[in-house]
């Protein structure tokens, strides 16, 4: 069994709809769990003015019942609020006059899909193309990974991000351990584990805000108590390396994923680059985790250390050159209300993109058509490792 999922809705259409396939049955379901990782999604120092207008919460449709997954799809839907503003214009039947301001958008906006999107789909409205390859879909995105979360808290799997670079702030990307990432609180400005460098960060913020600009950065996302042997060195269809780049690379404005201390690592000798092994009674051990929790593109039981680079957002208020694609005349991109930086948002996203495929590894391995069922089967598993 995999664990599977499919998103749907516009940026200002009636709702986003989250479908997640593959959870066992009797799995149990915390909706605050859910609509609190739709919080976090929401904050951060440089957010725009959508996240006062939505409050996300998850409405169930299917696949649970009393508290408990049922075994079947699971069914999610996130009520857009600002859909209110927007009934005629992204109304999916066919009006008999059209709306006094129907926001159509012809003006592309450099490093957005507006333009290759519209080439593609034959629109000449860009609006067809920017409501869906807007991030408004994460949230739907971070109702499954928060299912995923839940299924990998009974295998005692934590996840947690944190922000280690904020445009040109730190000169070098934070290195912090997990009781640091772990202490972090949930309302903090940046997600950013040192406060001295947060201080500059949010100095940064407001420049760029004031000169109608915006900020790219990394963020680090980290899970403890993978268990050894997820993913495979078979096929490069299942290594799990491969699998956690694709998911990072799915997230908008996403650039680059780096898994453990890969750049760096590219710059070193072998002799300063991998992890020696030992055995203390029990356990293999590695006293340096440099490949990031993943040899061969299979777990090794070190914490799981990703990365995610994420380019400024495209859309700025002092806006660059483009085309119109009627009149072909050079013109001012078009702008939507937008985010002076989302890297903190980017690492609640990645933190659902990991246990996406983390859960999906875990499915794969353990099957189990109940909760007791993989359960059992994982315990088996544990045995194994300990007398290896």
């Amino acid at each position: 069994m995999n664990f599977k999922f499919t998103t749907a809705g516009e940026s200002h259409g009636k709702a986003l709809v989250a479908i997640v396939e593959g959870l066992p049955a009797g799995m149990p379901v915390d909706v605050e769990k859910i609509n609190h990782e739709l919080w976090r999604r929401q904050q951060g120092y440089g957010r725009g003015g959508r996240m006062k207008i939505e409050t996300d919460r998850i409405e169930f449709l299917s696949g649970v019942r009393h508290g408990k997954t049922l075994g079947s799809p699971v069914t999610m839907l996130i009520e857009n609020r600002d859909f209110v503003h927007w009934t005629e214009i992204m109304a999916s039947e066919t009006l008999e006059t059209a709306p006094k301001n129907p926001r159509v958008v012809t003006r592309p906006r450099p490093g957005h899909a507006d333009l290759a999107g519209g080439q593609k789909f034959a629109t000449r409205d860009l609006r067809d193309i920017l409501e869906r390859a807007s991030a408004r879909e994460t949230a739907a995105r971070v109702a499954c990974g928060a299912l995923a979360r839940q299924l990998l808290e009974n295998f005692g799997i934590e996840i947690k991000s944190h922000v280690i670079k904020l445009g040109p702030v730190p000169a070098t990307p934070l290195v912090k351990n997990w009781d640091e990432i772990a202490a972090l609180p949930a309302d903090s400005m940046l997600n950013c584990a040192d406060p001295e460098i947060e201080e500059r960060m949010v100095a940064l913020v407001d420049e760029a805000k004031e000169n109608g600009d915006t900020l790219g950065g990394i963020f680090e996302v980290v899970a403890k108590n993978v268990v050894t042997g997820l993913g495979s060195h078979t096929s490069w269809a299942e290594k799990l390396d491969g699998r956690i780049a694709q998911a990072f690379m799915s997230i908008q404005a996403v650039k680059a994923v780096e898994l453990g201390e890969g750049v760096a690592n590219a710059q070193r000798f072998g002799s300063e680059v991998h992890d020696e092994i030992f055995f203390d009674d029990r356990n293999f051990k590695r006293k340096t985790n440099r490949a990031g929790g993943l040899e061969g593109g299979i777990t090794n039981g070190e914490e799981l250390r990703v990365r995610g680079y994420l380019k400024p957002i495209a859309t700025l208020r002092r806006a660059l050159r483009s085309v119109d694609i009627n009149t072909k005349q050079e013109d001012s991109a078009a702008f939507e209300r937008s985010d002076i930086t989302a890297v903190p948002a980017a690492g609640v996203i990645g933190e659902a993109m990991l246990a996406i495929v983390l859960a999906n590894s875990m499915r794969e391995k353990f099957g189990g058509d109940s909760l007791a069922e993989m359960l059992a089967n994982f315990r088996g598993f544990q045995e194994s490792l300990e007398n290896y």
